[in-house]
């Protein structure tokens, strides 16, 4: 009895996740979640607390840590820009 070849094997991760619908998906939550460390990295290193950080965006700690959270993926640019403000740094979007 010969073996059915798995469709599947010699994919890349990027091809299997497109197949089932799911790269686009993927990648906004990674580049999110890319956002969230950088912005996690400036406010270390400027000593910001969380508060500090949601004193400076003028907002709230909830909402900063919707921002921070990968989970959570309704950010707007304009919350991502005031953040990157916040903490010196320019928010940049580019097509490529």
């Amino acid at each position: 009895m010969a073996k059915k070849k798995n469709p599947h094997i010699g994919q890349s991760f990027d091809e299997f996740l497109d197949e089932q619908g799911l790269l686009e998906e993927a990648e906004l939550r990674a580049l999110k979640e890319m956002l969230a460390d950088q912005i996690r990295q400036a406010m270390s290193e400027k000593n910001l607390s969380k508060s500090a950080m949601a004193d400076r965006m003028k907002t709230s700690r909830q909402q900063l840590d919707r921002l921070l959270n990968p989970k959570v993926d309704n950010v707007t640019l304009a919350t991502m820009a005031k953040a990157a403000k916040a903490v010196g740094r320019e928010l940049q979007i580019a097509l490529v």
